[in-house]
């Protein structure tokens, strides 16, 4: 598989990118890969989220942001 690893601004890997011939096959291979089982709290949680961003969308910080200071208070 010819995978890239996506990292942050410190090196650390956030994530795989997948070529898209590759993720096909892998659905074929894998038919429920893409379903998504969330349990509806966590849903509701979502969405209240999203809605919170919406209405506030000044009012966010980025990961690395967050993460130093969760990391802080540790």
């Amino acid at each position: 598989m010819n995978v890239q690893y996506i990292s942050d601004n410190t090196g650390k890997t956030t994530g795989v990118f997948i070529p898209i011939s590759e993720w096909n096959e892998l659905k074929n291979k894998y038919k429920d890969i893409e379903q998504i089982a969330l349990p509806e709290w966590q849903m509701k949680e979502v969405r209240k989220r999203l809605e919170d961003y919406k209405n506030n969308p000044n009012e966010v910080q980025d990961f690395d942001a967050a993460m130093d200071d969760i990391e802080k208070s540790l």
